[in-house]
């Protein structure tokens, strides 16, 4: 929360979606309740239902979706995001993986594109959602079909959607290892293969999964883990 209560640029609408939690997390997010926009508690049907919840009540220009865990990666970084370049239908960029002491594991093994289009995750997501602001004219609700990686869908949507995409060149921001996709990883995995092949076609998906799968083993012999 004080990732996103921190940043310099100030014209930020936060709205926070919870799941009707009891672990405290309620307590810790009243004493911040006179900055939010907008704040609910409630039973939902997941991440993704509760993120379409933010996004009916959104009002803003754009859209940025951040996990419990994550972060912005500085306070001056949203402001440095527009500062980009104006108006763009979507900006990008970098994301720094964490565990769970908060230790740094460098940068995300699927690095960014130079360029970004609703092609580009034909060989990985190499864009988290933590790292991708929308305008939210072309941001659709996510699809609840898929209950781990429907994020993946909804940027290939928004970029399909897209005129013009902005890489930033910058790290934006923190991810937090060991979400729901992780801990679901075969689910989750199964529900990538269903997208990539609905846009990419099955023939084409399968090819690109022998590059995916060499270099995952590439990478885990040199690293010794995946930072996916």
């Amino acid at each position: 929360m004080l990732s996103v209560l921190n940043q310099t640029y100030k014209n930020i609408e936060y709205i926070i979606i919870d799941g009707a939690s009891t672990d405290g997390t309620k307590d810790v997010i009243y004493k911040y309740k006179s900055k939010l926009a907008q704040f609910i508690s409630e039973p939902d049907k997941g991440i993704y239902d509760a993120m379409n919840k933010g996004l009916f009540l959104a009002t803003g220009d754009y859209v940025l979706f951040m996990n419990s865990g994550d972060e912005i990666y500085a306070p001056e970084t949203v402001a440095d995001v527009f500062d980009t370049e104006s108006a763009a239908d979507i900006y990008y960029g970098e994301t720094e993986m964490f565990n769970e002491q908060w230790q740094s594991l460098g940068q995300r093994r699927h690095c960014t594109p130079e360029d970004f289009n609703w092609k580009s995750f034909r060989y990985g997501m190499n864009i988290s959602h933590q790292a991708i602001y929308v305008k939210r004219s072309i941001a659709e609700p996510f699809d609840l079909r898929y209950k781990y990686s429907a994020d993946i869908d909804w940027i290939i949507r928004a970029a399909k959607n897209a005129s013009s995409i902005v890489n930033t060149h910058m790290y934006v921001a923190k991810y937090l290892v060991g979400g729901v996709s992780k801990k679901k990883h075969l689910a989750s995995l199964k529900e990538r293969f269903q997208i990539f092949t609905k846009y990419y076609g099955l023939v084409p998906n399968l090819i690109n999964h022998v590059f995916i799968s060499f270099n995952l083993v590439q990478y885990y012999i040199r690293h010794r883990r995946t930072n996916d």
